[in-house]
């Protein structure tokens, strides 16, 4: 119990060397299961990355094309308020 109390608190170089040690023994045991967990959380993350990316590119698109509308609906209420102030 005083080796959890040890990492818990921060630990010391032994704690530090036992954890070491014993994740080397431990790796080539669980190598063959923690693997493909670990390729099937690469590509999720992968794939999150692009569809996120996908949204935002389409909320850039979005955002152009309202800008754009805005613009031209300004400009159009300029030019009707500029022929009603001359005609």
């Amino acid at each position: 119990m005083a080796l959890f109390d040890d990492i818990l608190s921060g630990g010391t170089w032994l704690t530090g060397l036992a954890i070491g040690v014993g994740a080397v023994v431990r790796l080539p045991v669980a190598a063959p299961v923690l693997r493909p967990l670990a390729k099937t959380a690469i590509k999720g993350g992968i794939l999150a990355y692009q569809g996120a990316a996908g949204v935002l590119e389409e909320i850039g698109h979005l955002v152009a094309e309202a800008a754009a509308e805005g613009g031209e609906e300004l400009a159009t209420e300029g030019l009707e308020e500029a022929a009603e102030v001359a005609g």
